[in-house]
């Protein structure tokens, strides 16, 4: 059972719905109304203030630096999501249609996992870290604390609405923040649950939950955070860091861009296709990490539609619309725009679609040009363009053109051609012979570079994320060190220089941490005489 919180979510309406795709507060995207009366923008900044301050004072109180107060909010948050997993199942279906099978995969076991990961490194996590000392500094306490920042805003979106907010929560609670919540309204039914559940297992006033649409993101951007977390669209990424700067607030944005998938004649081509057309088509498409576009010789190509027509027939049979396996696009907004992008280009596979069931058919187009909309814009949706090249060299030259992706693909068993890619692109991550699969290994870090984001999380890179290195060097007052120092202090001399040349003169570290003990001894001893012998000669 969950515990019994005081509820203070702020039920502010659900405002105009936003549809670019990727956007949480696109205040000029075009809308879709609903039949509800907006909060008066007044009302509004008096809850956001309401909010702030409960949280501010809660942080000041210290009950969030308490490592056994985190961990128990954690427990908390993991017994919620198994308590309620066929809900959020059932939130996520009514949002986007999505299979059960995926919603399991990237959103109720990931976020039990990510937890889980953070609850056994906790202990480890918060220890200040003891980094390498240098030989000035051998007698002395040399360490780095981990302080949590604050009160922290993270900004959630609607293609994976629960494990796009919560994820980045628990880090920032892993860390000693409070955190408050802001859902994406796009995902009405999500963020229905979010508001009503969240709220029952963790501390309302370390972490509240604030719901709204654009406008009341806009004016909740207005308040001065700590740290703000934002996952969405480098356009509206643009609009949350100049909000940031005002108050030079620090920022991570998870953004999204044109991932690209460079094939070529030496991979075995059935598994490759599969799984950039599971990459591609988990969630339909709405994935900041799926492939966009992919980049291979006409040969290739020719081969990659024979097979992509066979592995589509296998996964959903001749009738794609009436498999229960492939999701829907989220609103109409999102429909027209891809129907726009499918202009482009010639459909090799697919093609077809139905407004009434926001559904569209997994497409693959070919004859594009570098300068058609489809190249030009992030996807979102279950389309695949395919641009031919000549080589690796042609294919690296094309990524090289545009914008920093966020994380590039490359289909080879060609060290050669690996290497080459490694070296020449710069991208977010980088996964070989697969897609996505990166995102879930919790040792490595995840996010963008350029306007594919800044700053990443995932594991211990979250909890870094979330935590502020705060350095402290430690002397004492003792007569050893103290005669040490002293040729620092005035008349000045080339003696003093020369002792004080000698001590901070740059070093190799010593081999290993016991034998560094006892010459950190032995030069004390040494030094203390050393240190002496100039005195004295000074004073003489």
């Amino acid at each position: 059972m969950a515990e019994n919180h005081t509820s203070r979510v702020q039920q502010i309406s659900i405002g105009p719905k936003n549809g670019d795709g990727t956007t949480v507060i696109d205040i000029e995207a075009e809308t879709e109304s609903e039949n509800v009366e907006p909060a008066t923008q007044p009302d509004i900044m008096a809850n956001f203030d309401d909010t702030l301050q409960l949280a501010r004072l809660a942080f000041a109180s210290g009950k969030t630096r308490n490592v056994s107060f985190r961990r128990k909010q954690l427990e908390n948050l993991l017994r919620c999501y198994e308590e309620h997993e066929n809900e959020i199942i059932s939130a996520l279906e009514a949002d986007l249609r999505r299979p059960k099978q995926e919603s399991l995969i990237v959103e109720t076991e990931f976020m039990k996992n990510d937890i889980k990961h953070i609850l056994y490194n906790l202990a480890e996590w918060v220890k200040p870290e003891k980094p390498d000392k240098s030989f000035v500094n051998l007698l002395d306490d040399v360490q780095i604390f981990n302080d949590p920042f604050g009160v922290v805003l993270v900004i959630g979106a609607w293609n994976y609405p629960l494990q796009l907010l919560l994820v980045p929560v628990a880090a920032a609670i892993a860390a000693g923040n409070c955190v408050v919540l802001k859902p994406s309204e796009i995902a009405g039914n999500c963020a229905k649950f979010i508001a009503e559940t969240i709220p029952k297992y963790l501390d309302n006033d370390c972490y509240p939950v604030v719901c709204g649409g654009p406008t009341e993101t806009a004016e909740l951007l207005k308040q001065r955070f700590d740290y703000i977390f934002y996952t969405g669209s480098p356009r509206v990424g643009k609009i949350v860091h100049a909000a940031a700067n005002k108050n030079l607030t620090p920022t991570t944005l998870e953004l999204g861009g044109k991932s690209p998938c460079y094939i070529d004649k030496s991979v075995e081509l059935r598994t490759a296709v599969k799984r950039i057309l599971w990459g591609k088509l988990i969630n339909c498409g709405q994935t900041c990490i799926a492939p966009d576009y992919v980049l291979c010789s006409k040969e290739v190509q020719e081969q990659v539609i024979v097979e992509a027509k066979e592995v589509l027939k296998e996964w959903y049979g001749d009738n794609i619309q009436s498999s229960p396996d492939l999701s829907r696009i989220i609103n109409q907004n999102n429909f027209q725009r891809l129907l726009g992008l499918m202009k482009s280009g010639r459909v090799a596979v697919g093609g077809k679609y139905d407004a009434s069931e926001r559904y569209i058919e997994p497409t693959i187009l070919v004859d594009v040009k570098q300068d058609d909309a489809i190249m030009e814009e992030e996807i979102f949706g279950p389309i695949l363009p395919i641009y031919t090249v000549e080589n690796a060299y042609d294919a690296i030259k094309f990524i090289n053109s545009r914008e920093n992706p966020l994380v590039l693909y490359i289909f080879t068993t060609e060290t050669e051609v690996l290497d080459l890619f490694v070296n020449s692109t710069q991208s977010g991550g980088l996964c070989v012979n697969d897609t996505i699969m990166h995102y879930a290994v919790d040792t490595l870090p995840f996010g963008g570079v350029g306007t594919s984001g800044m700053g990443s999380y995932h594991g211990k890179y979250g909890f870094d994320t979330f935590t502020h290195k705060k350095s402290c060097l430690g002397k004492n007052l003792a007569l050893l060190g103290e005669k040490m120092a002293s040729a620092r202090y005035p008349p000045y001399s080339d003696r003093k220089s020369s002792l004080l040349s000698f001590l901070l003169r740059k070093r190799r570290p010593l081999p290993n941490l016991y034998l560094s003990h006892v010459i950190a001894a032995g030069l004390g001893v040494g030094l203390t005489f050393l240190v002496n012998y100039y005195l004295q000669k000074e004073s003489n």
